[in-house]
């Protein structure tokens, strides 16, 4: 089989096989990741970047190849999760630049797109490191320019590319000492590796289709991991964000910009197209990260992960998978490892209680307005997080002495009550946590931090009255500030909107939304416009909440 050329069809069929081949991998290649930190989420985070693009690319009808290069560029871009994500974006990047203006592909603008997908990649990384995907990249691209002028048939030009790229992915434990040391190659290299024989099988006319995975470093992966400390990070949380440019935003500026995020972490990618700025990295303290991207514009696909937690819900599930298996454990397997600080959070809807353990919160008491919880329920969550300090996140007035009257009872461990009101206020606490503090320092900051928050909750009147001077009908929506009612009507978004500008003053930056479980996405959705078009100038995030009685939560900072 020769082929000298591909068409529009031809390349949708090959990026979206490439899309599928590591879906199908993407738990084999999560158990390889142990670079840069071990928090397993490699093949999640390159299948989410990729797969956003492919929404953009399903999107399109009888595309031409420029309008794929767009769509693939734009998509994984927006969609980039994680360090190999973002490197993944920057990959398709490059590539589709140098494809754009070509109605067919040869090997010569393959060739060229692969260099320009390594250099646009490079340029994005801080500080590239070797053994990762970026030296499966440009070895595969230094591959390509070679074969250029050797043949015109794609067909060996792509066999013979693959063959370099997982040759190179093998070598990647001689590259970086703690691969080597678990017994593993690169994660990020394996996944580009799966995509373009994805790819390339499409090529050959092969239908890619989902396949229960077996591979020798599976096991590897999962034997050494324990052996991987998760004191090894150094900075705790993956922090991304996408920056909507509304400053000029020039080379000297994005300089700046690294510079700085160099000063607070480490495993910075940042990149640029058009009107906004995805940024990338690893931090103690995410709060300095976004509060310098706000300078830029406004931000959008705000994501922190507690990459410590991560690692340790690694280990956790390998000393599972062990037990099960019939051999004994280090550790037993219900037990967590022994940590310096851990954290309680009082919380009530799913997609609270998720944006409490996304940021590391390692326990989440139900409970809110109807349903306090007590000391006791305080107690036995204080039994389940094993760590020397346990930060209890009220997120309710009337929770707040429970709360103090389990610290009162708990002898082995040092218990630090936040004193925060509402849910918003405990979000703005534990993201302003930062790992290389004491627990004194870090409860002065929390708090200091949680005070600059104002909240609001829009619920309905169960009954007629009078408050604050404000007449208030049975069945009417309120609006409620942190001492009072701020604002009353008879719709739903009316109120939720008054509330906001009762709240919002000339020191304000960003407004968070949280959704409750009466409440659709597109409402919502519709709420966070309409603030936008009021508030250019600001931040507005719209989040699922999942929350009773509640319409909205929300925050004003």
């Amino acid at each position: 089989m020769i082929v000298k050329s591909i068409d529009a069809k031809t390349f949708k069929k090959m990026f979206l096989a490439g899309a599928a081949s590591i879906e199908a991998k993407k738990e084999f290649i999560n158990e390889l990741n142990v670079f840069p930190v071990p928090d397993g989420d490699t093949g999640t985070n390159m299948t989410l970047t990729i797969m956003s693009a492919v929404k953009e690319v399903n999107s399109l009808n009888d595309p031409s190849i420029e309008e794929l290069a767009k769509a693939i560029s734009s998509g994984s871009l927006r969609g980039a999760r994680g360090n190999s994500g973002v490197i993944l974006s920057q990959l398709f990047r490059g590539f589709t630049k140098e494809i754009k203006d070509y109605n067919e592909l040869n090997v010569t603008i393959m060739a060229n797109a692969f260099n320009k997908a390594v250099e646009t990649a490079y340029r994005a990384v801080m500080k590239p490191k070797e053994g990762t995907i970026l030296t499966v990249a440009r070895c595969a691209a230094e591959k390509a320019a070679q074969l250029a002028l050797e043949t015109d048939d794609l067909v060996y030009f792509g066999k013979e590319i693959i063959s370099h790229m997982e040759e190179v992915l093998a070598q990647t434990p001689e590259m970086l000492p703690v691969l080597k040391e678990a017994g593993v190659v690169d994660s990020g290299g394996q996944g580009l590796v799966e995509i373009v024989k994805g790819a390339y099988d499409a090529l050959l006319g092969k239908e890619i289709s989902p396949v229960s995975v077996k591979q020798d470093g599976a096991s590897l992966s999962s034997a050494k991991m324990e052996g991987i400390s998760t004191e090894d990070i150094k900075f705790g949380y993956c922090t991304e964000f996408i920056v909507k440019l509304e400053k000029e935003y020039s080379l000297s500026t994005e300089i700046e910009f690294k510079n700085y995020l160099e000063s607070i972490g480490d495993s910075i990618v940042v990149v640029s197209d058009d009107d906004i700025i995805k940024v990338h990295v690893h931090t103690n303290d995410p709060g300095l990260a976004i509060q310098k991207g706000l300078t830029y514009g406004s931000l959008t696909n705000i994501k922190i992960d507690n990459m410590r937690e991560q690692h340790n819900e690694i280990v956790i599930k390998d000393a599972q998978n062990i037990a099960a298996s019939g051999d004994k454990p280090k550790k037993p397997a219900n037990n967590q490892p022994r940590k310096e600080a851990g954290f309680i959070a009082v919380s009530m809807g799913e997609g609270l209680g998720e944006i409490f353990t996304g940021l590391g919160v390692d326990y989440i008491i139900e409970g809110g307005q109807t349903m306090n919880p007590s000391t006791e329920d305080m107690l036995n969550a204080i039994d389940e997080v094993n760590a020397d300090t346990i930060f209890i996140l009220p997120n309710n007035s009337n929770i707040i002495l429970a709360a103090e009257q389990a610290k009162q009872l708990t002898e082995d461990k040092n218990i630090i009550v936040i004193p925060s009101k509402t849910v918003p206020q405990g979000i703005t606490a534990i993201i302003n946590y930062v790992y290389d503090k004491s627990p004194e320092e870090n409860a002065e900051r929390m708090i200091a931090e949680m005070n600059k928050v104002k909240s609001g909750q829009v619920t309905y009147a169960i009954r007629d009255t009078v408050i604050d001077g404000k007449e208030i009908k049975q069945g009417n929506i309120m609006g409620l500030g942190d001492k009072t009612i701020l604002a009353v009507s008879d719709d739903i978004k009316t109120t939720t909107i008054e509330l906001v500008k009762n709240l919002v003053d000339e020191d304000s930056e960003l407004i968070s939304l949280y959704y409750g479980e009466e409440v659709s996405e597109e409402d919502a959705n519709s709420v966070g416009d309409e603030l936008m078009n009021l508030y250019p100038d600001l931040a507005v995030e719209v989040h699922y909440g999942g929350q009773p009685i509640y319409y909205y939560i929300l925050s004003v900072e």
